[in-house]
């Protein structure tokens, strides 16, 4: 009962991957469909990016009062409509309003299971989580490829996913009895029997905490770095290096098998090496990888380096996330997990299109110059959060 109430957990973050690569893979045809320009891809982008911030904020207030379960059902639930509003969208601004649910789901959820895990689960089962998630983002646009390859139909390809998440929404009803046997559903009250959790910790108290500062700068500039070479990785490629497009497009696939495999890595790891460890290791890869794209020379360097980069980016974000209950303590750790997730979603979201920006008006030499920059500030935010936080509680 254990190992399917897990891998329902796992098939649930494969659900938050799902639809995460489907707007750019689609978009080229939709925006014809849809009779919008090609750059309002941004505003769908941004409204998405909005509601997962607002719902990540205010996750710690839902879960204590609705569950962890009943709160990662709705957010399936809300994405499978947003998914299936889209495949009956007749315009543009069906699209955007669809995408508030979508974000709203996805924020939720994140926050939610990432929570749930790290307070029941050990270290290893928070990286494979993750590694989940990035099967879920391969796995989107290879079911909506089956489709576009019968005459463009993207509405299908959304219609399908929008089915699985259904059905996943439908299996998490079903398993509600299961959370309460697995552990706390994080309502305010454990089990039946057991003592109540804590009060809730106001925001001004927790932002005092030793340590939280450092770790929402480190989930902001970590995401900021994996965005900026899933964005501009490719462009890179073909500027600088002299890639063919394809080529380039390749290059950018190595850096996430690099990030999937890695993560997978990353939990059998976690039995040898403490969390702490993993998340100084990958920093160093990446400030290795950010390195090795400086130097010129045959034309696999950049593809080690992507894949450096890559193996070294696994380990940090679900390292991060699960040390939070063990560093700051279980009462507050619903509220500075979604507080992480939306600085998470801020540096993805807002600093890799000023990247673009400067790339364009100077080089995208940016990229290795910002790579290494962005490893120099995770190891001093990350070795700062070690010395004040440690691997126990820390105070206000």
């Amino acid at each position: 009962m254990a190992t399917l109430f897990l891998l329902l957990i796992y098939l649930t973050y494969i659900a938050l991957g799902l639809p995460d690569s489907l707007l750019g893979s689609v978009w080229p045809v939709m925006h014809t469909d849809l009779g919008t320009s090609f750059e309002s891809a941004g505003i769908v982008s941004m409204v998405i990016a909005g509601g997962t911030i607002v719902s990540s904020l205010v996750s710690e207030r839902l879960i204590r009062r609705f569950g962890t379960h009943r709160v990662s059902f709705v957010s399936v639930f809300a994405t499978a409509g947003a998914l299936l509003g889209y495949s009956l969208s007749p315009s543009m601004a069906m699209i955007a309003l669809m995408a508030v649910p979508l974000g709203l789901g996805g924020g939720c959820i994140d926050s939610a299971m990432n929570n749930y895990v790290a307070l029941h689960y050990e270290a290893k089962h928070m990286n494979w989580l993750h590694a989940f998630w990035g099967v879920g983002a391969f796995a989107g646009p290879l079911v909506m490829g089956v489709f576009m390859r019968q005459g463009d139909n993207w509405r299908g390809g959304y219609l399908a996913i929008s089915i699985i998440l259904f059905v996943i929404a439908i299996l998490l009803t079903v398993s509600f009895p299961m959370w309460k046997k697995t552990g706390a559903a994080v309502t305010g009250k454990k089990q039946e029997g057991q003592a109540e959790l804590p009060p809730p910790v106001d925001a001004r108290t927790a932002i005092r905490i030793r340590g939280v500062l450092p770790a929402m700068a480190t989930f902001l500039v970590y995401c900021a770095a994996e965005y900026t070479i899933g964005l501009w990785g490719s462009s890179f490629l073909v500027y600088v290096r002299g890639f063919a497009a394809a080529d380039a497009a390749m290059g950018v696939s190595l850096y996430y098998i690099g990030i999937t495999a890695g993560r997978f890595l990353s939990g059998f790891l976690t039995a040898k090496m403490s969390s702490a460890r993993l998340i100084r290791t990958g920093v160093v890869m990446v400030m290795i990888g950010g390195g090795l794209l400086f130097i010129p020379g045959p034309f696999f360097m950049p593809l080690v380096a992507f894949f450096f980069l890559g193996f070294g980016c696994a380990p940090i974000f679900p390292s991060m996330v699960h040390e939070t209950p063990a560093r700051f303590g279980e009462n507050v750790s619903q509220k500075l997990m979604g507080w992480q997730l939306a600085s998470s979603y801020v540096g993805a979201t807002f600093i890799p299109p000023l990247v673009g920006i400067l790339g364009n008006n100077t080089s995208m030499m940016v990229v290795p110059i910002l790579m290494l920059l962005y490893g120099v500030v995770l190891f001093a935010c990350t070795e700062r959060i070690n010395k004040v936080a440690g691997a126990g509680k820390s105070k206000p």
